[in-house]
């Protein structure tokens, strides 16, 4: 039987394969199948259903908490369901003999392909070839084509579709499965089933429209009045099933008769489209995406498909919707965290966004203003001023950290990040200002960006404590990126942070009411922000203890108080992906005892603030605390990339690369099954990007001084700066740039360490001379 879909499985650099069906990889491959546009994302299920699979439906934004601990992200009704039955017995590959199995993703095109061949109980074959797409050009529908067809005798088929509405959220620890929807209302209407749901919370309605049709042997299409029907089909011929589903939230809607006109009419118009037209418009919806965010990797073919899938991943979690919502920690992919949102999507993920499509950047900070205020409420209820941002957050900024999880051990254990990891809101202060940074939007500044910037400083304000005996102002009792060590006093990574964001807020002061006085003016009022208060943060931060770079130890600067003084473990063995294996001795109990660190945190400062620190301090830091770091966390092999790379040591920096690109695709940290790691996802490409090829922010210019690693020829990519699309190929002696813009004349970018003011729609190529061998750090 001829490959149906072939057209669409012949450039292997952008597709990701399973070639045969293996039961326990089951739930990972559901992840790393999921179909998404940032709006809509649905887990790679077979249509079938199969036994243990774990279904997922999400709209980016909706959550729902009453019969949880806390909010969670709503798992809706499947509309990725097809049950087919031929002679009493269910295609399926748990309940047949699967003889062949493939299913590819095309992450150029948003496709998930599969091609199965059956074997039922009688020795009899069955062809299965299916397509399916999430349109990536109308964010409310997605499309499953599905042909079945009967290669040894006449058979009758027994077809059972629609949206499934026996879906269940995934259990967490002790709480078991839970339901966060109740259906309203379902019903046929002109050849179309619809669904009304309500979150249990009665925040949020869901309309879903479903219909299908089918033709045989490509003729005569019938559009099916029902779910659940028979049909007899011949041997050797092929019957096509083309099902179209329709999904849209609103707030709670108490009548929805006027929205199911609307999203009727919405829905009729593409079900009733011609299937390729449909297809043809998602397709040219992807080559907008790709055309800005492709990197080519020229020396190595492998690793461009994984760095494709991870970008891809990202391109599905990209949305603009003014703020209402931004990006879970495992995406729309799973479960994981519960779809809630940490620090990860303002510093891993958003610069991704923020160099190749700001708007979506943009949304991400939208959604930190839209719950300011109940970052102001948050830092109220500890006693603070200003805002405090939840470590964990979903549609309404409240704190979501749950009470208990599991440790790395698989133990249960009592969280206190929520209560202590306060680098969240200077974390979010900092994305604020890389965001005006890279694209000098101020309006953005003035109408949201100052308010933040000014109420995160108040928060650090209000949280310093005098300590008498130094004579200075320190920040006790925290938890800093790296958790293993709980309550310590005066972390690095917390402390650098929140004197940064009180200077960069007292020098926004200074700007704005020098920029735009009248607006500024209003904003002051708003929030009652006097100059004696702004002037209080400089001197706040003037007094605030940093630990030193300790000149007894090399240059090395002390994670915290006190942590020099804990047990120093050698970690002598690693795994084969090259992480560390904790020594037998060292029991989970006895991590905060040591030294060592579970992810970045000094090295974190290091990357964030880079111009804040020498050189030399910089690599003498990589090289003692990578020594500590056992990688426990997604984000921290590729950020320790990026640093190694600035640093010299490419044989780690390549390993730790490439540990973070196959983090997902590798099931490297064992819970894929949960859904992407957003994170992993944003710290791969910022280590390709700002380690490799050398992209860096100075003194409000782009410089470019890359250090490839010597397997790789070439990257080609671009990046949006300014307004400006910079087009790069990059080599590890030369840069290849031309700078695209309808009305810039020119503009100065430092390439080699060197200005240079290029003329833009112009190619330039400059070479690195010998004296810049060495390369910033």
């Amino acid at each position: 039987m001829r490959n149906l879909y072939a057209k669409y499985t012949e450039d292997d650099l952008w597709l990701i394969k399973e070639s045969e069906w293996v039961r326990k990889l089951q739930s990972i491959r559901e992840s790393q199948f999921s179909l998404g546009n940032g709006y809509l994302g649905t887990r790679g299920v077979l249509e079938e259903i199969p036994y243990d699979s774990m279904p997922g439906t999400y709209i980016c934004g909706v959550y729902d908490k009453l019969t949880a601990q806390v909010t969670e992200m709503v798992n809706f009704p499947n509309p990725i369901n097809f049950r087919l039955t031929v002679n009493g017995e269910k295609l399926d590959v748990v309940a047949m003999d699967v003889v062949r199995h493939r299913r590819t993703l095309n992450t150029k095109k948003g496709l998930l392909l599969r091609h199965t061949v059956y074997s039922d109980s009688k020795k009899k074959q069955y062809d299965y070839q299916s397509l399916r797409f999430i349109s990536m050009h109308n964010k409310n529908i997605g499309v499953l084509r599905i042909a079945v067809t009967s290669l040894d005798k006449d058979c009758v088929l027994d077809i059972n579709t629609g949206i499934d509405t026996s879906i269940w959220n995934a259990g967490v620890l002790t709480e078991g499965r839970k339901k966060h929807f109740r259906v309203r209302e379902l019903g046929q209407y002109r050849n179309a089933g619809f669904l009304v749901t309500d979150t249990f919370e009665k925040r949020y309605t869901v309309l879903f429209w479903s219909g299908f049709y089918y033709q045989v042997n490509g003729k005569k299409a019938v559009f099916a009045k029902e779910n659940i029907f028979k049909l007899k089909l011949k041997k050797g011929q092929t019957v096509t099933f083309t099902k179209v589903f329709y999904i849209k939230h609103f707030n709670y809607l108490k009548d929805t008769r006027a929205q199911k006109t609307k999203t009727f009419n919405e829905f009729y118009k593409v079900f009733h489209a011609k299937f390729d037209d449909i297809l043809s418009r998602h397709i040219k919806a992807w080559n907008k995406l790709w055309k800005k965010s492709d990197i080519v990797v020229k020396g190595t073919a492998n690793l461009q498909q994984n760095l494709r899938f991870n970008i891809y991943h990202l391109l599905i979690a990209g949305h603009y919707n003014n703020g209402f919502s931004s990006i879970g920690a495992r995406m729309l992919s799973g479960e994981g965290y519960r779809g809630h949102i940490f620090w990860d999507a303002d510093i891993f993920i958003m610069p991704f966004f923020l160099f190749t499509f700001p708007l979506y950047a943009k949304n991400m900070l939208l959604y930190r203003y839209r719950i300011l205020d109940a970052a102001r409420k948050n830092a109220k209820n500890n006693g603070y001023k200003g805002a405090m941002y939840s470590w964990e957050s979903a549609d309404t900024g409240e704190e979501e950290t749950p009470q208990w999880a599991k440790d790395i051990d698989g133990s249960i254990i009592k969280i206190y990040t929520h209560k202590l990891e306060h680098h969240i809101t200077a974390d979010i202060a900092y994305a604020v200002y890389k965001y005006y940074q890279v694209t000098d939007d101020g309006d953005f500044m003035d109408k949201y960006g100052y308010e933040i910037i000014f109420e995160t400083a108040r928060f650090w304000a209000s949280r310093l404590e005098y300590d008498r005996r130094r004579k200075k102002y320190v920040i006790n009792n925290v938890i800093g990126p790296d958790e293993f060590h709980i309550r310590v006093n005066n972390n690095f990574y917390t402390n650098v942070m929140a004197k940064w964001n009180l200077i960069t807020a007292f020098k926004y002061y200074q700007e704005f009411k020098n920029r735009n006085k009248k607006t500024a003016q209003k904003l002051f009022r708003k929030i009652d922000l006097t100059a004696k208060e702004a002037k209080s943060w400089h001197k706040l931060s003037t007094l605030l203890f940093v630990p030193k770079i300790s000149k007894s130890k090399d240059n090395i600067i002390e994670q915290f108080a006190g942590y020099f003084k804990l047990k120093d473990v050698s970690l002598r063995e690693t795994d084969e992906n090259g992480i560390p294996i904790l020594p037998p001795h060292v029991k989970t109990d006895d991590l905060s005892k040591t030294q060592l660190v579970k992810q970045p945190d000094v090295i974190m400062a290091l990357i964030l603030l880079s111009d804040v620190f020498i050189d030399r301090t910089k690599i003498a830091n990589y090289r003692f605390y990578i020594e500590k770091v056992v990688h426990k966390s997604s984000l921290s092999a590729g950020m320790h990339a990026l640093l190694a790379s600035r640093c010299y040591d490419m044989h780690r920096a390549y390993t730790l690369f490439n540990v973070s690109l196959r983090a997902d695709l590798s099931n490297i940290y064992g819970n894929s099954r949960e859904g992407i790691h957003g994170a992993s996802l944003g710290a791969t490409w910022q280590a390709l990007v700002f380690g490799f090829a050398g992209v860096s922010i100075k003194k409000d210019m782009l410089f470019i001084s890359p250090h490839l690693p010597r397997s790789w020829h070439s990257l080609i990519f671009s990046l949006l700066f300014r307004g400006k699309l910079i087009k790069l190929e990059i080599k590890s002696e030369s840069v290849k740039i031309k700078v695209i813009s309808p009305k810039v004349k020119a503009l100065n970018i430092g390439i080699f360490n060197k200005i240079y003011r290029l003329r833009t729609n112009k190619l330039y190529s400059f070479r690195k001379k010998a004296k810049e061998n060495r390369r910033w750090c």
